[in-house]
């Protein structure tokens, strides 16, 4: 590590040590930073020096046996977390089982609770319904008994200019008018109606008297009410109103939207709708009919001819506004017909009720008349005289209908106008009318005020009236009694409105109970799957540990054995070399032997000392020969040992490296070209069905598949090296604000990337994948970092993208099965169109996502033989250039950086050409170019002659520049989008996780439909549906956490999440199933008795019969399985025969409530009180103290469930006192106490069951200040301890 931070502080240093290759695959789950392996088994300089010299000692020996032992032992340390591990699950879940149960049966009760609150409140309002038709009832005989047409008169303010106001106002139903007249005796003229409003009078109180008239529409009964009046007196005004004082229309509307509210029910529901149309000449005009071609229409009953008019549906006030503001620009088109045209607002009314059956149909139909001006002067042209008359027509057929209606005639004119005729249904018979006169007050108008006031006490005269004095006494008991009957009517409807309320109050309630519920199961899942992944994580990690460790003394073994092996080889070495020396040496002394008899044989002849001399001299250079001979065999056996020493240090390092082991459980095995022959296939892979789902399955099945295979996956944690945590480091801490310019910035961020390079490609291809997931994350924040500072080369960021693009797609079959176009489509000839070549056809790939695209714009290779002009031919022949060499000489430096720039403006944003670089080698793709320039452009073509000429240059040339500029292209960004490359990054793994999910799901899906006949059946299916579930999740997870890589332009997850409904709900009705079966089996062990008490046997019948109950909480398809497993309990536990309960049975069940009620036991000075929060809506509240014996005594109701049966006092026995009983008899010591304790301590097992009541005792004496001796003198004699068998 020392060297790595040498290297940090150099921040461009080029010399990067530690790319040290992966040695595993990084583990699926997230797991502890454990201490690294290989300490545990390196080994000393002394045993180095032992093993590689000729005698190891029994020292080394007696070492590695130490070191086996105690591997072996903590390999059983391993073994004995296992089993406590696995036995902490099982109570984990039997707590979590019984948890759910009793939450189902709460669920169950709630449920009931509320199917009873919906049928009274249906009983409720089926009693409601009939008094509110008497009410209605009622109230339209009262509005009967005033009168069905009223009429009002309002006088609007005077202008500045009118002069003085003629208009008086002696009461509330009457209007006097000053006509003038000297002639006669009194010239002011008196005036009833039914209301009179002066000018002070806004909207709101003109509407407070409006307002029985909409409730009468509501009720169910058809209301017209009518704006009259001349030009300019009020009538718009009346209708429309202004923003900050409204008029009828909205008003009439909202009050209608109100009541219909306040009478809305569970069962009677009211619909709106609007038509809008003008009468003009007689002719009707739909105001909707340019916007609603594909609305409802509805018929207007007409005796001919048939109209039509559009339905606009209101469900609030705000789009009656935008309906009524399109209506009067309709209307206001034409400006030369606003005064001679009535226009009719209608809104209709639907209610429908479900208890009764009840439909009815009303409307309100709001009229804005014509002025009602009828002086034709002289200038008037002949279409304003026709307006005029028309006006006038159906102005006075509506009198004469309405002076027919009040006096009670028996034949009624509607059909002297189209006006009377649309508002037949609407005048006459149940219908209410209301007309509203307005008048000017000035002089000026004095006529057509007259004229008004006279057509409406025409009408006027002949109603009914209430003021005649001869039946105000007879109308007013009638009031009086309608009245009384309607407040009685009222009253009990508010009544029963109240209880209604209430009930509803209660169901809401309810249901707030029921969520609650659902939110805390949902709670306790969650904590239980959390446990239960750790739960599993640890136990992998443990598993893991073995096999390394296995692994590792297997590898120790081999490697002292190919030592001792060595060694071996060395002693045959070294003994062959001392058999030769001492050869040689018997040799030696052989020859000096003779050399000294040939020295003293000085009398033989000379012949024979010339004989003797060339023999000595024979021998001499056969000695010095094997002299020489031996020299060499002895510097080769010094440097075998030399080489086997280096082998040996470099051995020993590998197995002592730290920075190969820091933060990784792994240890890299040191024959490690040996694993990588063995096992060539990439470990950084995921499986669809292993690493990146579920660890246990992986270990189970050890087969790897790469579809479901991405670089990194987020949750992982990647193994790292000093290499990787420098780039990451170096590329994180890269601040572009500490450099002074831009071309500053520039060199620093394409250095890193080509460091980033230089780091995978030292790496090699076996483990490029490791050091590319290991600084992804940096990678493309750095990339996105600087990405819109475009001061990045875009080649560098181009080749980093397919290096991670690659990588992605050796892992996936699905994606290398994409077929892309061929690079004849993105090339083109000048002013010719796609070339000859771009015609061939691809086969279609077996994925449906496809980069085969017949329309691609194709790039334009702008190249061409240039013509010269004969003196520079004869310039060039003076100077000795022939035509072959200029031939050859077309392409110049200057159009090729043309041409690379062409190319990477084309490339930019390509994502067609992204997958052709991305699934061609660059050398290939470089070769297509080639010989599609070769073959387009004949100057260019290779001919047997210009094969070595300067023709085979200019390809390379262009074809490189085409290639460079593409490749820049392709890095290049425009904001806000990225690169081409990025967005296929992108797209590539989303198709990853998306055929990830969708396996998963036809897995599941599969599981769902599949039926359990018995209890090993069901825990199989529900197993593997959790384990597909947790799959799953994790995949999930590890979308979350790639969002950096996933997310694209508009900043949401591209991934949708198949839904698992019906999975989940299969899930939840094995759970259940599961846990009724584990009853039944219980059951059914208490039943192998031959007899039981009656009192028992009826105990466990009901027990049968609430299991019974619960068959609602189960799917369809384990019904069966449920109902076959309790009708055999059933049929055991019925033929059980029956005795009468023992008398020592009684007296013991009586005992504990009446002994412990007082006495020594049970005398406590002060309780401390605990709570236990389980989960549930209710806590456990378990109240502790000491008694004068020092015992530990518990104050808490008897049950946990209503009924609780009120507090009881029990002293609470030792742990001890558990330990040789069985799971049994520790049952029938908790029956004792109350039942929150036994809750508390019970598990599936004995040894479960004392561990949990241990921890639980000594949570409860904790709390008891006099206790806390005790607690310390039994854990430290071992009492409190977990007692496992």
């Amino acid at each position: 590590m020392g060297e790595h931070k040498t290297h940090t502080n150099n921040r461009w240093n080029w010399e990067v040590t530690g790319f040290e290759p992966r040695r595993s695959s990084p583990e699926d789950l997230p797991r502890p930073t454990v201490a690294p392996l290989m300490r545990r088994y390196s080994i000393s300089a002394a045993t180095s020096s032992s093993l590689v010299s000729p005698y190891p000692s029994e020292f080394s020996k007696q070492a590695l046996a130490s070191k086996v032992l105690r591997l072996k032992d903590k390999l059983k340390l391993a073994k004995e977390d296992y089993l406590e591990l696995r036995q902490d699950v099982s109570d984990l879940q039997e707590y979590s089982n019984a948890k759910l149960d009793r939450v189902t049966r709460y669920l169950g009760v709630l449920a009931e609770k509320t199917r009873k609150l919906d049928q009274l409140a249906v009983e409720s309002e089926a009693r409601i319904s009939p008094l509110v038709n008497e009410k209605k009832r009622l109230f339209n005989d009262l509005l009967t008994a005033k009168g069905n047409i009223k009429l009002f008169c309002r006088t609007r303010p005077l202008f500045e200019d009118e002069g003085p106001s003629i208009v008086e106002f002696p009461d509330e139903c009457t209007i006097r008018i000053n006509t003038g007249d000297d002639s006669i005796s009194n010239p002011k003229k008196d005036f009833e109606f039914d209301r009179v409003y002066g000018p002070h009078v806004g909207q709101a109180e003109l509407f407070s008297d409006v307002q029985p008239f909409v409730q009468s529409a509501l009720d169910g009964y058809n209301v017209s009410i009518f704006a009259y009046g001349q030009t300019r007196s009020g009538k718009t005004h009346t209708m429309e109103g202004s923003n900050h004082d409204r008029g009828l229309y909205a008003r009439c509307f909202e009050e209608l939207f109100d009541l219909a509210n306040s009478d809305l029910t569970s069962t009677s529901k009211f619909n709106f709708s609007v038509t809008a149309f003008d009468l003009y000449n007689e002719q009707i005009r739909d105001l909707f009919s340019e916007s609603g071609s594909t609305l409802p229409k509805i018929r207007l009953k007409l005796p001919e001819p048939s109209v039509e008019l559009v339905q606009e549906k209101v469900d609030n006030p705000v789009d009656f506004s935008k309906v009524l503001k399109a209506a009067f620009q309709s209307w206001q088109s034409d400006t030369s017909k606003l005064n001679v045209s009535h226009l009719i607002i209608t809104v209709h009314i639907y209610y429908n009720n479900l208890i009764s059956g009840e439909n009815s149909y009303s409307k309100l139909s709001l009229i804005d008349l014509a002025g009602s001006d009828g002086q034709i002067l002289e200038e008037d042209s002949g279409e304003r005289v026709t307006d005029l008359l028309h006006v006038m027509k159906s102005l006075s057929a509506l009198g004469d209908v309405l002076s027919a209606l009040t006096s009670k005639k028996d034949n009624i004119p509607y059909e002297n106008s189209m006006l009377t005729n649309i508002l037949a249904d609407s005048l006459g018979g149940n219908s209410k009318s209301l007309m509203i006169v307005n008048i000017c007050p000035n002089a000026a108008n004095l006529s057509e005020t007259l004229s008004s006031l006279n057509f409406a006490a025409r009408a006027r005269n002949s109603v009914l009236s209430l003021g005649n004095r001869d039946t105000i006494k007879k109308w007013r008991d009638v009031a009086n009694d309608a009245r009384k009957e309607l407040y009685e009517k009222e009253k009990e409807i508010q009544d029963l409105k109240q209880e209604v309320l209430e009930l509803k109050q209660e169901l809401k309630g309810a249901n707030d109970q029921c969520v609650l519920l659902f939110n805390e199961v949902q709670k306790a899942w969650k904590v239980s799957f959390t446990l239960h992944s750790d739960l599993k994580s640890e136990n992998v990690m443990l598993v893991d540990k073995h096999t390394i460790e296995k692994e590792q003394n297997a590898q120790l073994r081999n490697q002292v054995a190919q030592l001792l092996q060595s060694e071996q080889d060395q002693k045959l070495q070294m003994q062959q070399y001392d058999s030769t020396i001492q050869t040689l040496q018997e040799k030696l002394k052989n020859l000096e032997s003779q050399l000294n008899e040939a020295k003293s044989s000085s009398s033989e002849k000379g012949s024979g000392v010339s004989t003797i001399s060339k023999a000595a001299a024979a021998d001499g250079m056969d000695s010095s020969a094997v002299t020489k001979k031996l020299e060499e065999e002895l510097k080769k056996r010094d440097a075998l040992i030399e080489r086997l020493h280096e082998e040996n240090e470099k051995l020993f390092d590998r197995l002592t490296e730290k920075a190969s082991t820091v933060g990784s459980p792994q240890v890299p095995s040191p024959l490690s070209k040996q694993t990588s022959n063995a096992q060539p296939q990439d470990p950084g892979r995921n499986d669809n069905k292993g690493r990146s789902m579920d660890v246990s399955l992986q270990l189970a099945g050890g087969k790897t598949d790469g579809a479901g295979a991405l670089v990194k996956a987020g949750s992982d944690k990647v193994k790292t090296t000093p290499a990787g945590e420098y780039l990451t480091a170096a590329l994180n801490d890269f601040d572009p604000d500490q450099y002074d310019g831009i071309a500053a910035i520039s060199d620093g961020a394409n250095k890193l990337l080509m460091l980033v390079l230089a780091a995978v490609i030292k790496a090699g291809a076996s483990r490029e994948h490791e050091i590319l997931a290991e600084i992804r994350d940096a990678v493309f924040a750095f990339i996105r970092k600087m990405e819109p500072k475009r001061v990045m080369d875009t080649m560098l960021v181009s080749r980093v993208r397919i290096l991670y693009i690659r990588s992605l797609l050796a892992r996936s079959p699905e994606l290398q099965s994409i077929k892309v176009s061929s690079v004849e489509c993105f090339l083109e000839k000048p002013n010719s169109g796609r070339s000859r070549s771009s015609s061939r056809s691809n086969s279609p790939g077996r994925s449906p996502v496809r980069y085969v695209d017949e329309q691609i714009q194709g790039f334009k290779v702008n190249i061409k033989l240039e013509k010269k002009s004969k003196l520079s031919s004869v310039v060039s022949r003076i100077r000795g250039h022939d035509q072959d060499t200029l031939r050859q000489q077309q392409v110049t430096g200057g159009k090729l950086r043309e041409i690379q720039e062409e190319a990477k403006s084309f490339a930019v944003g390509n994502k067609a050409l992204a997958a052709l670089f991305v699934h061609t080698p660059a050398g290939e793709l470089q070769r297509q170019i080639r010989s599609w320039l070769a073959e387009n452009f004949e100057f260019l073509s290779i001919t047997g002659d210009e094969a070595s000429g300067g023709t085979t240059g200019q390809l390379e040339l262009l074809s490189t520049a085409i290639m460079d500029g593409w490749m820049a292209g392709l890095g290049a960004a425009l904001p806000p989008n990225t690169d081409a490359l990025g967005q296929l990054l992108s797209e590539y793994a989303k198709r990853v996780f998306t055929s990830q999910l969708q396996h998963l799901k036809d897995i599941a899906g599969t599981l769902a439909t599949e039926e359990a006949d018995d209890a090993a059946q069901v825990a199989k299916l529900r197993s593997a549906l959790e384990s597909v579930d947790h799959k799953r999740r994790k995949i999930l997870q590890q979308m979350r956490n790639d969002a950096a890589l996933l997310t694209l332009e508009n900043g949401s997850s591209p991934i949708q999440n198949p839904s698992t409904a019906a999975e989940d709900a299969r899930l939840a009705s094995l759970i259940s199933l599961d846990s009724i079966l584990k009853q039944l089996k219980d059951i059914a062990r208490q039943s192998s008795v031959s007899s039981m008490g009656r009192s028992k046997k009826k105990a466990m019948l009901a027990s049968l019969d609430e299991l019974d109950e619960r068959m609602p909480s189960l799917l369809d398809i384990d019904h069966p399985c449920a109902q076959r497993q309790i009708a055999n309990a059933r049929r055991l536990v019925e033929a059980i025969r029956e005795e009468d309960d023992p008398a020592q049975e009684i007296d013991s069940a009586r005992k504990p409530s009446t002994e412990l009620g007082s006495g020594t036991e049970t005398d406590v000075a002060q309780w401390n009180v605990l709570q236990f929060n389980t989960g549930s809506t209710t806590p456990f509240i378990i109240k502790c103290g000491a008694n004068s014996n020092s015992e530990l005594v518990i104050k808490a109701d008897a049950k946990v469930q209503e009924p609780k049966g009120g507090e009881i006092v029990r002293v609470v026995p030792r742990p001890s006192v558990l330990e040789n009983m069985s799971l049994d008899e520790m049952k029938q010591v908790f029956s004792e106490l109350p039942e929150a304790l036994s809750l508390l301590a019970l598990a599936r097992t004995a040894d479960g069951t004392r561990a949990r009541y241990s921890r639980l005792y000594r949570t409860l004496a904790m709390k008891v200040p006099s206790l806390r001796d005790l607690v310390g003198e039994l854990e430290k004699g071992g009492v409190l301890k977990d007692v496992k068998s």
